[in-house]
Protein backbone atom coordinates (compact mmCIF):
# COMPACT_ATOMS: atom_id res chain seq x y z
CA UNK A 1 0.00 0.00 0.00
CA UNK A 2 1.26 3.55 -0.67
CA UNK A 3 1.45 4.50 3.02
CA UNK A 4 0.66 2.57 6.15
CA UNK A 5 -2.66 3.86 7.53
CA UNK A 6 -2.29 6.84 9.83
CA UNK A 7 -5.97 7.57 10.49
CA UNK A 8 -9.31 5.82 10.90
CA UNK A 9 -10.35 6.96 7.40
CA UNK A 10 -7.24 5.42 5.87
CA UNK A 11 -7.94 2.16 7.70
CA UNK A 12 -11.49 2.22 6.41
CA UNK A 13 -10.31 2.77 2.80
CA UNK A 14 -8.33 -0.46 3.12
CA UNK A 15 -11.32 -2.34 4.44
CA UNK A 16 -9.68 -2.78 7.85
CA UNK A 17 -11.62 -2.66 11.10
CA UNK A 18 -8.52 -3.05 13.25
CA UNK A 19 -4.75 -3.37 13.07
CA UNK A 20 -2.30 -5.88 14.51
CA UNK A 21 0.37 -3.39 15.51
CA UNK A 22 0.40 0.36 16.06
CA UNK A 23 3.70 2.24 15.86
CA UNK A 24 3.86 5.58 17.66
CA UNK A 25 6.64 8.00 16.77
CA UNK A 26 7.79 11.43 17.89
CA UNK A 27 8.74 12.17 14.27
CA UNK A 28 6.52 13.16 11.38
CA UNK A 29 5.56 10.12 9.26
CA UNK A 30 8.01 9.91 6.37
CA UNK A 31 8.01 6.65 4.41
CA UNK A 32 11.72 6.55 3.74
CA UNK A 33 14.35 4.02 4.92
CA UNK A 34 16.18 6.84 6.67
CA UNK A 35 13.37 6.88 9.27
CA UNK A 36 13.28 4.05 11.78
CA UNK A 37 9.50 3.87 12.13
CA UNK A 38 9.12 3.51 8.36
CA UNK A 39 11.59 0.61 8.24
CA UNK A 40 9.99 -1.26 11.17
CA UNK A 41 6.52 -0.66 9.72
CA UNK A 42 7.45 -1.99 6.29
CA UNK A 43 9.28 -5.00 7.76
CA UNK A 44 6.21 -5.94 9.79
CA UNK A 45 3.94 -5.34 6.81
CA UNK A 46 6.10 -7.64 4.65
CA UNK A 47 5.68 -10.34 7.31
CA UNK A 48 1.91 -10.15 6.89
CA UNK A 49 0.90 -7.90 9.78
CA UNK A 50 -1.56 -5.02 9.56
CA UNK A 51 0.38 -1.99 10.78
CA UNK A 52 -0.84 1.51 11.61
CA UNK A 53 1.18 4.65 12.33
CA UNK A 54 0.44 7.39 14.86
CA UNK A 55 2.94 10.17 14.18
CA UNK A 56 3.58 12.98 16.65
CA UNK A 57 0.42 12.50 18.72
CA UNK A 58 -0.56 15.41 20.94
CA UNK A 59 0.19 14.06 24.40
CA UNK A 60 -2.42 16.43 25.83
CA UNK A 61 -5.23 14.76 23.85
CA UNK A 62 -6.26 11.17 24.47
CA UNK A 63 -8.06 11.03 21.12
CA UNK A 64 -4.75 11.12 19.24
CA UNK A 65 -3.81 7.82 20.89
CA UNK A 66 -7.27 6.32 20.33
CA UNK A 67 -7.54 7.12 16.62
CA UNK A 68 -6.62 3.64 15.34
CA UNK A 69 -8.29 1.67 18.11
CA UNK A 70 -6.68 -1.20 20.01
CA UNK A 71 -3.95 -3.17 18.24
CA UNK A 72 -4.34 -6.94 18.30
CA UNK A 73 -0.73 -7.57 19.29
CA UNK A 74 1.16 -4.55 20.66
CA UNK A 75 2.09 -0.88 20.55
CA UNK A 76 5.59 0.00 19.36
CA UNK A 77 6.75 3.30 20.88
CA UNK A 78 9.65 5.47 19.75
CA UNK A 79 10.66 9.07 20.44
CA UNK A 80 11.83 9.20 16.81
CA UNK A 81 15.19 9.38 15.08
CA UNK A 82 16.63 11.51 17.91
CA UNK A 83 16.59 11.39 21.67
CA UNK A 84 13.84 13.87 22.58
CA UNK A 85 16.05 15.70 25.08
CA UNK A 86 18.84 16.15 22.53
CA UNK A 87 16.16 17.24 20.07
CA UNK A 88 14.86 19.89 22.48
CA UNK A 89 17.93 21.29 24.23
CA UNK A 90 21.41 22.55 23.38
CA UNK A 91 24.62 21.61 25.17
CA UNK A 92 24.08 24.74 27.29
CA UNK A 93 20.61 23.38 28.24
CA UNK A 94 18.89 26.11 26.23
CA UNK A 95 15.66 25.33 24.39
CA UNK A 96 15.98 24.77 20.66
CA UNK A 97 13.51 26.63 18.47
CA UNK A 98 13.29 24.17 15.58
CA UNK A 99 12.85 20.46 15.01
CA UNK A 100 14.14 18.96 11.76
CA UNK A 101 11.79 15.98 12.08
CA UNK A 102 8.60 18.06 12.30
CA UNK A 103 6.54 19.79 9.58
CA UNK A 104 8.21 23.05 8.59
CA UNK A 105 10.73 22.47 11.37
CA UNK A 106 8.21 23.45 14.02
CA UNK A 107 9.34 22.79 17.59
CA UNK A 108 7.15 21.49 20.40
CA UNK A 109 5.57 18.63 18.44
CA UNK A 110 6.77 16.02 20.94
CA UNK A 111 7.19 16.15 24.72
CA UNK A 112 10.38 15.92 26.74
CA UNK A 113 11.16 12.23 27.38
CA UNK A 114 8.68 11.34 24.67
CA UNK A 115 9.09 7.58 25.05
CA UNK A 116 8.03 7.69 28.70
CA UNK A 117 5.17 10.15 28.16
CA UNK A 118 3.69 8.15 25.28
CA UNK A 119 4.01 4.91 27.28
CA UNK A 120 2.36 6.37 30.37
CA UNK A 121 -0.61 7.49 28.29
CA UNK A 122 -0.94 4.09 26.61
CA UNK A 123 -0.74 2.31 29.96
CA UNK A 124 -3.67 4.40 31.18
CA UNK A 125 -5.79 3.96 28.05
CA UNK A 126 -4.91 0.37 27.11
CA UNK A 127 -4.09 -1.38 30.37
CA UNK A 128 -3.58 -4.91 28.99
CA UNK A 129 -1.97 -4.22 25.59
CA UNK A 130 1.79 -4.93 25.46
CA UNK A 131 4.12 -2.00 24.81
CA UNK A 132 7.47 -2.45 23.09
CA UNK A 133 9.95 0.44 23.19
CA UNK A 134 12.41 1.13 20.38
CA UNK A 135 14.38 3.89 18.71
CA UNK A 136 17.48 5.75 19.81
CA UNK A 137 16.01 7.17 23.02
CA UNK A 138 15.03 3.77 24.44
CA UNK A 139 18.08 2.04 23.00
CA UNK A 140 20.58 4.31 24.75
CA UNK A 141 18.66 4.52 28.02
CA UNK A 142 18.26 0.77 28.40
CA UNK A 143 20.35 0.47 31.57
CA UNK A 144 20.99 2.88 34.45
CA UNK A 145 22.35 6.02 32.81
CA UNK A 146 23.41 9.60 33.49
CA UNK A 147 20.82 12.18 32.47
CA UNK A 148 22.58 15.44 31.70
CA UNK A 149 19.45 17.60 31.70
CA UNK A 150 18.61 16.64 35.29
CA UNK A 151 22.22 16.02 36.36
CA UNK A 152 21.28 12.69 37.91
CA UNK A 153 21.45 8.94 37.39
CA UNK A 154 18.19 7.52 36.10
CA UNK A 155 16.94 3.95 36.03
CA UNK A 156 16.57 2.04 32.80
CA UNK A 157 13.79 3.61 30.76
CA UNK A 158 12.09 0.21 30.85
CA UNK A 159 11.84 0.42 34.63
CA UNK A 160 10.73 4.06 34.67
CA UNK A 161 8.13 3.68 31.90
CA UNK A 162 6.69 0.29 32.98
CA UNK A 163 6.70 -0.88 29.34
CA UNK A 164 7.04 -4.60 28.59
CA UNK A 165 10.20 -4.79 26.46
CA UNK A 166 12.90 -2.68 24.86
CA UNK A 167 14.16 -3.51 21.40
CA UNK A 168 17.57 -1.88 21.17
CA UNK A 169 19.73 -1.30 18.14
CA UNK A 170 18.53 -1.91 14.60
CA UNK A 171 15.48 -3.89 15.62
CA UNK A 172 14.12 -5.70 12.55
CA UNK A 173 14.99 -9.24 13.73
CA UNK A 174 13.87 -8.68 17.31
CA UNK A 175 10.56 -7.03 16.43
CA UNK A 176 9.63 -9.87 14.08
CA UNK A 177 10.42 -12.45 16.76
CA UNK A 178 8.33 -10.56 19.32
CA UNK A 179 5.40 -10.17 16.90
CA UNK A 180 5.50 -13.89 16.04
CA UNK A 181 5.55 -14.88 19.71
CA UNK A 182 2.60 -12.65 20.61
CA UNK A 183 0.75 -13.86 17.51
CA UNK A 184 1.10 -17.44 18.79
CA UNK A 185 -0.53 -16.44 22.07
CA UNK A 186 2.54 -15.97 24.20
CA UNK A 187 2.40 -13.43 27.01
CA UNK A 188 4.78 -10.48 26.83
CA UNK A 189 6.17 -11.65 30.19
CA UNK A 190 7.24 -14.92 28.58
CA UNK A 191 9.30 -13.24 25.85
CA UNK A 192 12.49 -12.88 27.81
CA UNK A 193 15.39 -14.19 25.71
CA UNK A 194 15.15 -12.48 22.33
CA UNK A 195 18.57 -11.13 21.25
CA UNK A 196 18.61 -7.35 21.12
CA UNK A 197 16.02 -6.88 23.86
CA UNK A 198 15.79 -5.80 27.49
CA UNK A 199 13.02 -7.18 29.73
CA UNK A 200 11.91 -6.90 33.35
CA UNK A 201 11.78 -9.71 35.84
CA UNK A 202 10.60 -9.64 39.43
CA UNK A 203 12.99 -12.25 40.81
CA UNK A 204 16.74 -12.03 41.19
CA UNK A 205 18.75 -13.88 38.54
CA UNK A 206 19.58 -17.50 39.36
CA UNK A 207 23.09 -17.31 37.94
CA UNK A 208 25.64 -15.11 39.66
CA UNK A 209 28.38 -13.81 37.39
CA UNK A 210 28.82 -17.06 35.45
CA UNK A 211 30.52 -17.20 32.06
CA UNK A 212 27.12 -16.60 30.44
CA UNK A 213 25.76 -13.87 32.68
CA UNK A 214 26.81 -11.00 34.93
CA UNK A 215 25.19 -8.77 37.53
CA UNK A 216 25.89 -5.07 37.13
CA UNK A 217 25.92 -2.75 40.16
CA UNK A 218 22.42 -1.67 41.22
CA UNK A 219 21.07 1.48 39.59
CA UNK A 220 20.69 3.14 43.00
CA UNK A 221 24.34 2.47 43.80
CA UNK A 222 25.42 4.08 40.51
CA UNK A 223 24.78 7.49 42.02
CA UNK A 224 28.24 6.96 43.46
CA UNK A 225 30.68 8.05 40.79
CA UNK A 226 33.20 5.25 41.27
CA UNK A 227 30.38 2.69 41.09
CA UNK A 228 29.03 4.27 37.90
CA UNK A 229 32.53 4.15 36.40
CA UNK A 230 32.81 0.47 37.34
CA UNK A 231 29.34 -0.32 35.97
CA UNK A 232 30.07 1.37 32.64
CA UNK A 233 33.35 -0.50 32.23
CA UNK A 234 31.64 -3.82 32.95
CA UNK A 235 28.87 -3.04 30.48
CA UNK A 236 31.21 -2.19 27.62
CA UNK A 237 33.37 -5.22 28.33
CA UNK A 238 30.57 -7.80 28.49
CA UNK A 239 27.33 -6.57 26.87
CA UNK A 240 28.01 -8.28 23.54
CA UNK A 241 28.72 -11.72 24.97
CA UNK A 242 26.81 -12.06 28.24
CA UNK A 243 23.31 -11.67 29.62
CA UNK A 244 23.49 -8.72 32.00
CA UNK A 245 21.26 -8.15 35.01
CA UNK A 246 20.76 -4.94 36.94
CA UNK A 247 18.45 -4.00 39.76
CA UNK A 248 16.38 -0.94 38.86
CA UNK A 249 13.75 0.47 41.20
CA UNK A 250 13.36 -2.75 43.17
CA UNK A 251 13.01 -4.90 40.04
CA UNK A 252 15.54 -6.59 37.79
CA UNK A 253 16.20 -5.84 34.16
CA UNK A 254 17.60 -8.57 31.95
CA UNK A 255 19.77 -7.23 29.14
CA UNK A 256 20.14 -9.83 26.40
CA UNK A 257 23.15 -9.72 24.05
CA UNK A 258 22.67 -7.87 20.73
CA UNK A 259 20.89 -9.40 17.75
CA UNK A 260 23.20 -10.91 15.17
CA UNK A 261 24.25 -8.50 12.40
CA UNK A 262 22.13 -8.85 9.28
CA UNK A 263 23.63 -10.64 6.31
CA UNK A 264 23.83 -8.78 3.00
CA UNK A 265 20.80 -10.61 1.56
CA UNK A 266 18.68 -9.72 4.58
CA UNK A 267 19.72 -6.07 4.40
CA UNK A 268 19.00 -6.01 0.67
CA UNK A 269 15.48 -7.34 1.29
CA UNK A 270 14.76 -4.56 3.77
CA UNK A 271 15.84 -1.81 1.39
CA UNK A 272 13.83 -3.39 -1.43
CA UNK A 273 10.56 -2.91 0.50
CA UNK A 274 8.01 -0.58 -1.15
CA UNK A 275 8.91 2.71 0.49
CA UNK A 276 7.25 5.80 -0.93
CA UNK A 277 10.37 7.96 -0.35
CA UNK A 278 8.09 10.80 0.68
CA UNK A 279 6.32 12.34 3.66
CA UNK A 280 2.72 11.27 4.26
CA UNK A 281 0.20 13.25 2.14
CA UNK A 282 -1.15 14.94 5.28
CA UNK A 283 1.96 17.18 5.14
CA UNK A 284 1.22 18.47 1.66
CA UNK A 285 2.70 21.95 1.28
CA UNK A 286 4.87 21.53 4.38
CA UNK A 287 8.55 20.68 4.46
CA UNK A 288 10.16 18.09 6.73
CA UNK A 289 13.75 19.44 6.99
CA UNK A 290 15.30 16.07 7.91
CA UNK A 291 13.68 14.47 4.86
CA UNK A 292 14.79 17.28 2.57
CA UNK A 293 18.35 16.68 3.71
CA UNK A 294 18.36 12.92 2.95
CA UNK A 295 15.71 12.46 0.27
CA UNK A 296 18.30 11.86 -2.47
CA UNK A 297 20.73 9.91 -0.30
CA UNK A 298 21.30 6.16 -0.15
CA UNK A 299 22.46 4.12 2.85
CA UNK A 300 25.16 1.68 1.77
CA UNK A 301 25.85 0.07 5.13
CA UNK A 302 25.23 0.05 8.86
CA UNK A 303 27.46 -0.14 11.89
CA UNK A 304 30.72 1.52 12.88
CA UNK A 305 33.85 0.10 14.43
CA UNK A 306 35.44 3.51 15.06
CA UNK A 307 34.61 3.44 18.76
CA UNK A 308 34.81 7.20 19.34
CA UNK A 309 34.21 7.71 23.06
CA UNK A 310 31.63 10.48 22.58
CA UNK A 311 29.57 8.46 20.08
CA UNK A 312 26.95 5.77 20.76
CA UNK A 313 26.60 4.35 17.25
CA UNK A 314 28.37 1.11 18.14
CA UNK A 315 25.99 0.64 21.10
CA UNK A 316 23.02 1.16 18.78
CA UNK A 317 23.87 -0.03 15.26
CA UNK A 318 26.68 -2.31 16.39
CA UNK A 319 30.39 -2.49 15.66
CA UNK A 320 30.09 -5.02 12.83
CA UNK A 321 29.68 -3.29 9.47
CA UNK A 322 26.72 -4.67 7.52
CA UNK A 323 26.98 -3.75 3.84
CA UNK A 324 24.38 -3.90 1.09
CA UNK A 325 25.17 -5.41 -2.29
CA UNK A 326 25.92 -3.13 -5.22
CA UNK A 327 22.85 -4.54 -6.99
CA UNK A 328 20.59 -3.48 -4.12
CA UNK A 329 22.07 0.02 -4.06
CA UNK A 330 21.79 0.40 -7.83
CA UNK A 331 18.13 -0.69 -7.65
CA UNK A 332 17.45 2.01 -5.08
CA UNK A 333 19.20 4.60 -7.24
CA UNK A 334 16.95 3.60 -10.15
CA UNK A 335 13.88 4.07 -7.94
CA UNK A 336 15.10 7.58 -7.12
CA UNK A 337 15.56 8.26 -10.84
CA UNK A 338 12.00 7.18 -11.58
CA UNK A 339 10.67 9.58 -8.97
CA UNK A 340 12.53 12.51 -10.51
CA UNK A 341 10.20 14.45 -12.78
CA UNK A 342 12.86 16.10 -14.88
CA UNK A 343 16.61 16.32 -15.22
CA UNK A 344 19.22 13.99 -13.88
CA UNK A 345 19.30 12.76 -10.31
CA UNK A 346 22.17 13.67 -8.01
CA UNK A 347 22.81 11.22 -5.19
CA UNK A 348 23.58 13.66 -2.39
CA UNK A 349 25.18 11.03 -0.16
CA UNK A 350 26.07 7.39 -0.69
CA UNK A 351 27.39 6.21 2.63
CA UNK A 352 26.69 5.23 6.21
CA UNK A 353 27.83 6.21 9.70
CA UNK A 354 31.34 6.28 8.23
CA UNK A 355 31.34 6.16 4.43
CA UNK A 356 34.66 4.41 3.85
CA UNK A 357 33.82 1.50 6.14
CA UNK A 358 31.68 0.05 3.34
CA UNK A 359 32.55 -3.60 2.65
CA UNK A 360 34.85 -3.77 5.67
CA UNK A 361 34.99 -7.08 7.45
CA UNK A 362 36.80 -8.84 10.26
CA UNK A 363 38.81 -12.02 9.76
CA UNK A 364 37.21 -13.31 12.96
CA UNK A 365 33.69 -12.08 12.02
CA UNK A 366 33.58 -9.37 14.73
CA UNK A 367 33.27 -11.97 17.52
CA UNK A 368 31.27 -10.97 20.64
CA UNK A 369 34.21 -12.18 22.70
CA UNK A 370 36.46 -9.42 21.32
CA UNK A 371 37.03 -6.85 24.05
CA UNK A 372 38.33 -4.04 21.81
CA UNK A 373 36.09 -0.97 21.92
CA UNK A 374 37.47 0.18 18.57
CA UNK A 375 38.95 -1.67 15.61
CA UNK A 376 41.04 1.38 14.66
CA UNK A 377 42.11 2.95 17.95
CA UNK A 378 44.78 3.17 19.27
CA UNK A 379 45.88 1.35 16.11
CA UNK A 380 44.19 -0.54 13.30
CA UNK A 381 43.48 -4.14 14.32
CA UNK A 382 45.37 -6.76 12.33
CA UNK A 383 42.10 -8.67 11.82
CA UNK A 384 40.33 -5.73 10.16
CA UNK A 385 39.97 -6.02 6.39
CA UNK A 386 39.19 -2.73 4.64
CA UNK A 387 38.25 -2.46 0.99
CA UNK A 388 38.31 1.08 -0.37
CA UNK A 389 38.37 -0.36 -3.88
CA UNK A 390 34.94 -1.92 -3.29
CA UNK A 391 33.48 1.46 -2.44
CA UNK A 392 35.10 3.07 -5.47
CA UNK A 393 33.61 0.35 -7.71
CA UNK A 394 30.22 0.93 -6.12
CA UNK A 395 30.39 4.70 -6.65
CA UNK A 396 31.40 4.21 -10.28
CA UNK A 397 28.60 1.70 -10.93
CA UNK A 398 25.94 3.98 -9.47
CA UNK A 399 27.29 7.00 -11.34
CA UNK A 400 27.18 5.03 -14.63
CA UNK A 401 23.39 4.53 -14.45
CA UNK A 402 21.33 6.43 -17.03
CA UNK A 403 19.63 9.29 -15.24
CA UNK A 404 22.31 9.76 -12.58
CA UNK A 405 24.16 13.05 -12.78
CA UNK A 406 26.54 12.95 -9.85
CA UNK A 407 27.23 10.79 -6.81
CA UNK A 408 28.63 12.40 -3.68
CA UNK A 409 29.75 11.33 -0.24
CA UNK A 410 28.47 13.67 2.45
CA UNK A 411 28.35 11.39 5.49
CA UNK A 412 32.01 11.79 6.39
CA UNK A 413 34.97 9.43 6.20
CA UNK A 414 37.71 8.20 8.53
CA UNK A 415 40.89 9.93 7.43
CA UNK A 416 43.03 7.48 9.39
CA UNK A 417 41.69 4.65 7.21
CA UNK A 418 41.77 6.58 3.95
CA UNK A 419 45.45 7.54 4.22
CA UNK A 420 46.28 3.95 3.26
CA UNK A 421 44.85 4.48 -0.23
CA UNK A 422 46.05 7.40 -2.38
CA UNK A 423 43.72 6.25 -5.16
CA UNK A 424 40.75 6.56 -2.82
CA UNK A 425 41.75 10.04 -1.65
CA UNK A 426 42.23 11.15 -5.25
CA UNK A 427 38.81 9.84 -6.30
CA UNK A 428 37.11 11.49 -3.32
CA UNK A 429 38.88 14.78 -4.06
CA UNK A 430 38.17 14.90 -7.79
CA UNK A 431 34.85 13.10 -8.29
CA UNK A 432 32.79 12.39 -5.18
CA UNK A 433 33.00 15.57 -3.14
CA UNK A 434 30.41 18.23 -3.79
CA UNK A 435 32.92 21.01 -3.18
CA UNK A 436 33.25 20.35 0.55
CA UNK A 437 34.36 17.21 2.36
CA UNK A 438 33.51 16.59 6.01
CA UNK A 439 36.33 15.29 8.17
CA UNK A 440 36.39 14.96 11.94
CA UNK A 441 39.79 15.50 13.56
CA UNK A 442 37.76 16.78 16.59
CA UNK A 443 40.88 18.27 18.23
CA UNK A 444 44.66 18.40 17.86
CA UNK A 445 46.04 17.90 21.38
CA UNK A 446 47.25 14.29 21.93
CA UNK A 447 45.87 14.07 25.47
CA UNK A 448 42.42 15.20 24.33
CA UNK A 449 42.44 12.90 21.30
CA UNK A 450 43.23 9.95 23.57
CA UNK A 451 40.27 10.81 25.82
CA UNK A 452 38.07 11.02 22.73
CA UNK A 453 39.41 7.80 21.24
CA UNK A 454 40.46 9.64 18.07
CA UNK A 455 43.60 9.17 15.93
CA UNK A 456 46.59 11.48 16.12
CA UNK A 457 46.28 14.76 14.24
CA UNK A 458 49.10 13.79 11.87
CA UNK A 459 46.75 11.39 10.04
CA UNK A 460 44.35 14.29 9.35
CA UNK A 461 47.23 16.43 8.10
CA UNK A 462 48.51 13.62 5.86
CA UNK A 463 45.06 13.09 4.37
CA UNK A 464 44.59 16.82 3.78
CA UNK A 465 47.94 17.08 2.02
CA UNK A 466 47.06 14.22 -0.34
CA UNK A 467 43.56 15.58 -0.89
CA UNK A 468 44.64 19.07 -1.89
CA UNK A 469 47.49 17.70 -4.02
CA UNK A 470 44.93 15.70 -6.02
CA UNK A 471 42.71 18.78 -6.33
CA UNK A 472 45.59 20.94 -7.55
CA UNK A 473 46.64 18.35 -10.10
CA UNK A 474 43.08 18.23 -11.43
CA UNK A 475 42.73 22.02 -11.40
CA UNK A 476 39.87 21.90 -8.90
CA UNK A 477 39.02 23.99 -5.87
CA UNK A 478 37.75 21.96 -2.95
CA UNK A 479 37.37 22.49 0.77
CA UNK A 480 37.74 20.25 3.78
CA UNK A 481 35.31 21.10 6.56
CA UNK A 482 36.81 19.91 9.86
CA UNK A 483 34.52 19.00 12.71
CA UNK A 484 35.79 20.20 16.09
CA UNK A 485 34.45 19.34 19.54
CA UNK A 486 35.06 21.72 22.42
CA UNK A 487 34.30 21.17 26.09
CA UNK A 488 35.05 17.45 26.05
CA UNK A 489 35.85 15.98 29.49
CA UNK A 490 39.52 16.44 30.25
CA UNK A 491 40.00 19.58 28.13
CA UNK A 492 41.47 22.76 29.56
CA UNK A 493 41.83 26.34 28.39
CA UNK A 494 45.46 25.57 27.56
CA UNK A 495 44.26 22.73 25.29
CA UNK A 496 41.92 25.19 23.59
CA UNK A 497 44.81 27.61 23.08
CA UNK A 498 46.84 24.83 21.46
CA UNK A 499 43.85 24.07 19.23
CA UNK A 500 43.64 27.76 18.29
CA UNK A 501 47.35 27.78 17.40
CA UNK A 502 46.89 24.73 15.20
CA UNK A 503 43.87 26.24 13.43
CA UNK A 504 45.72 29.51 12.77
CA UNK A 505 48.87 27.71 11.63
CA UNK A 506 46.85 25.76 9.07
CA UNK A 507 44.61 28.75 8.17
CA UNK A 508 41.50 26.80 9.13
CA UNK A 509 38.47 29.01 9.64
CA UNK A 510 35.78 26.71 10.98
CA UNK A 511 32.21 27.93 10.67
CA UNK A 512 30.94 26.28 13.82
CA UNK A 513 32.08 23.97 16.57
CA UNK A 514 30.21 21.26 18.39
CA UNK A 515 29.93 21.69 22.13
CA UNK A 516 30.23 18.36 23.88
CA UNK A 517 26.83 17.11 25.07
CA UNK A 518 26.76 14.24 27.59
CA UNK A 519 24.30 11.85 25.97
CA UNK A 520 23.32 8.51 27.53
CA UNK A 521 25.54 5.42 27.14
CA UNK A 522 28.75 6.95 25.90
CA UNK A 523 32.17 6.59 27.48
CA UNK A 524 32.68 10.36 27.35
CA UNK A 525 29.47 10.86 29.33
CA UNK A 526 30.80 8.48 31.96
CA UNK A 527 33.93 10.64 32.17
CA UNK A 528 31.82 13.82 32.38
CA UNK A 529 29.74 12.53 35.30
CA UNK A 530 32.54 10.85 37.23
CA UNK A 531 35.41 13.24 36.49
CA UNK A 532 37.53 10.14 35.91
CA UNK A 533 39.62 9.00 32.94
CA UNK A 534 37.69 6.00 31.63
CA UNK A 535 40.81 3.92 31.03
CA UNK A 536 42.82 4.70 34.14
CA UNK A 537 40.34 6.06 36.66
CA UNK A 538 42.59 9.08 37.24
CA UNK A 539 40.90 12.46 37.94
CA UNK A 540 40.38 14.70 34.91
CA UNK A 541 39.17 18.27 34.58
CA UNK A 542 35.54 18.81 33.57
CA UNK A 543 35.17 22.27 31.99
CA UNK A 544 32.41 24.44 33.39
CA UNK A 545 29.90 26.10 31.00
CA UNK A 546 31.79 29.41 31.19
CA UNK A 547 35.02 27.61 30.26
CA UNK A 548 33.29 25.87 27.37
CA UNK A 549 32.22 29.24 26.02
CA UNK A 550 35.84 30.44 26.23
CA UNK A 551 37.01 27.32 24.42
CA UNK A 552 34.48 28.04 21.70
CA UNK A 553 35.72 31.62 21.34
CA UNK A 554 39.27 30.36 21.01
CA UNK A 555 38.35 27.86 18.30
CA UNK A 556 36.43 30.47 16.32
CA UNK A 557 39.54 32.64 16.24
CA UNK A 558 38.61 34.45 13.04
CA UNK A 559 35.15 35.39 14.33
CA UNK A 560 36.07 36.34 17.90
CA UNK A 561 35.04 39.73 19.18
CA UNK A 562 38.20 41.82 19.02
CA UNK A 563 36.93 43.94 21.92
CA UNK A 564 36.61 40.93 24.22
CA UNK A 565 39.22 40.96 27.03
CA UNK A 566 39.49 37.20 26.73
CA UNK A 567 40.11 37.47 22.99
CA UNK A 568 43.02 39.86 23.63
CA UNK A 569 44.46 37.50 26.24
CA UNK A 570 44.08 34.49 23.95
CA UNK A 571 45.72 36.35 21.09
CA UNK A 572 48.69 37.18 23.29
CA UNK A 573 48.99 33.56 24.49
CA UNK A 574 48.68 32.23 20.95
CA UNK A 575 51.54 34.34 19.67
Amino acid sequence: MPFLPASADEMKSLGWTSVDIILISGDAYVDHPGFGTAIIGRVLEAAGYKVGIIAQPDWRKDEDFLCLGVPRLFFGVSAGNMDSMVNHYTAQRKLRHNDAYSPDGKSGMRPDRATMIYTNILKRLFKTTPIVLGGIEASLRRIAHYNFWQDKIRNSILSDSKADLIVYGMGESAILEIAAALDKGKSANDIDSVPGTVVMQNQAPQQDDSEDSMILPDADHCKDKETFHQMTKLFFKHHQSRVLYQKNGGRWIKHNPPAKPLETNDLDRIYALPFEYAPHPRYKGLSIPAFEQIKDSITSHRGCYGGCNFCAISCHQGRAVQSRSSGSIISESLRLIRRKRSGKTTISDLGGPTANMYASSCKLKFPPSCKRLSCVYPGVCANLMMDHDAQLRLLAEVEAQDGIGHVFIASGIRHDLAVNSKAYISAIATKYTGGRLKLAPEHCVPKVLRLMGKPVIESYETFSKEFFAACNQAGLKRQIVPYIIIGHPGTTIQDAIELRKWLIKNTIRIEQVQEFTPTPMTISTCMYFTGMDFETGAPIEIPKPSEVRKQKELALWHLSDASSPFHAKAKKLTH
